[in-house]
């Protein structure tokens, strides 16, 4: 016979639950009760809609992670975080240019980096977040673009952040001018789209809006990937 699951107690806002020991941190919640409805809820890492804070009892440490990759902990006390209220700057693209003193004027904590590694240390993605960051203190908009790319925009790195840097809209607008200024133009791109406005896939897109879910997810798991 199997062994039994261990049950542990853990806290979510302060009130006690039970559950067991091998469940993720998402899972447990709905094990509580908790209905999860927001973010995309893909489950593996890559939405960054479920970064959770906690702490483990007897433990002064504030931790932060994803709630679907990170495994429940006897004594956890923990809250979700819907929304990393981290500071956006606001700005036109089409008067801005990719040069160290536009973007010193958007993201000026850019530059106040201490260089301890907290934000790498803790991104769920393993970006390595504070060479990105060096890359923009420099102007290298391109090399920011590419490291930063798989960013899930979970807010972790700034809930570590000494110097309140918010890293991610940071390297968002760094892409955004990568894309608009420095990024070679795509000839099968142009090509594609009036390909599409001189209606070429008209049938096919009216085949997938008159699909029923189980047609889209036959043609989703089926595709061709690269």
């Amino acid at each position: 016979m199997a062994d039994a699951i261990r049950m542990i107690d853990l806290y979510v806002m302060g009130k006690q639950y039970t559950v067991p020991e091998t469940l993720t941190i998402i899972e447990a919640l709905e094990y509580a009760g908790y209905q999860i409805k927001r973010g995309c809820g893909c489950r593996a890492g890559f939405c960054g809609a479920c970064a959770t804070v906690y702490r483990i009892a007897g433990d002064f440490e504030l931790k932060v992670g994803l709630a679907c990759q990170t495994k429940v902990e006897p004594g956890m006390y923990l809250a979700q975080i819907p929304f990393f209220p981290g500071r956006k700057a606001l700005f036109d693209l089409e008067r801005i240019r990719p040069s160290v003193a536009d973007f010193a004027r958007l993201y000026p904590e850019v530059f106040r980096c201490l260089g301890c590694s907290s934000c790498t240390k803790v991104c769920p993605q393993d970006i390595d977040v504070m060479q990105y960051i060096a890359y923009l203190q420099r102007g290298d908009f391109a090399r920011a673009a590419d490291l930063s790319f798989d960013c899930v925009m979970c807010g972790l790195c700034v809930s570590r952040c000494p110097a309140h840097i918010v890293h991610y809209n940071a390297a968002l607008t760094a892409r955004r001018l990568y894309s608009r200024y420095l990024a070679p133009p795509d000839a099968f791109l142009k090509e594609r789209v009036r390909a599409i406005e001189a209606g070429a896939f008209d049938h096919e897109l009216q085949q997938l809006i008159d699909a029923d879910k189980t047609r889209l997810q036959e043609l989703y798991n089926n595709r061709d990937i690269e």
